[in-house]
């Protein structure tokens, strides 16, 4: 069963919504403090955050609020959702990795830039362990439905 209300913060995979959620923000908050030469990158990086946090606070929003009728339609689209975000943010994470590696501290005088891309790698592949977990989760509740 999906749980409505106040109960997602009982649920175990529901409950992963707020680390989700304040991990997640502080990707796209280390993110947008740098700046890095080829931006592209870090544009992706900033997408894929802000899309997920954006996606998975209306989701959350949409479980307090006890939108779910149907129940077997909403456990499916769960387990998509938190499937497609934790691929996502798998992707984005290898790649704020390789530009951390490319922008190393010897090619720099301020090593501010750096450390900031650091925390923000680290951050990010723990927001994606969360998303995953979170996705495993789903996909038992899906098979168990």
């Amino acid at each position: 069963m999906l749980p409505s209300g106040m109960s997602i913060c009982s649920s175990v995979p529901d409950l992963l919504f707020l680390p989700e959620l304040v991990f997640g923000a502080a990707v796209w908050i280390l993110v947008a403090c740098t700046k890095v030469v080829p931006a592209n990158p870090q544009a992706y990086v900033m997408t894929v955050s802000l899309f997920c946090f954006i996606s998975t606070f209306i989701w959350m929003v949409m479980f307090l609020c006890g939108a779910h009728h149907n129940q077997s339609s909403w456990v499916t689209a769960d387990m998509v959702y938190h499937c497609a975000a934790a691929l996502l943010y798998l992707s984005s994470s290898v790649l704020l990795a390789y530009v951390t590696v490319v922008i190393s501290p010897f090619n720099q005088v301020n090593f501010t830039p750096y450390k900031l891309n650091v925390s923000a790698v680290v951050f990010s592949f723990w927001t994606t362990l969360q998303y995953i977990v979170h996705a495993a989760l789903s996909v038992i509740r899906w098979k168990s439905f």
